[in-house]
């Protein structure tokens, strides 16, 4: 896999890498990391929000009057 970043990304990546003693690459994986977990959750929420908002259609109809 290729990452094409901007120059200023790049730059910013590698500064914080170095404040971090870390390696740009450990930094990258790090964010995707966090990224997947973040939109897995998400995910989850809007799940849960379409199955309750169906269950309760009834009530948010009336809450909405």
């Amino acid at each position: 896999m290729e990452l094409r970043l901007r120059d200023d990304q790049r730059e910013a990546l590698t500064a914080r890498a170095e404040e971090e003693g870390r390696s740009v690459h450990a930094v990258v994986l790090a964010a995707v990391d966090r990224y997947l977990e973040q939109e897995a959750g998400h995910e989850t929420v809007r799940r849960l929000g379409g199955l309750y908002a169906a269950r309760h259609a009834d009530l948010l109809r009336r809450l909405g009057e």
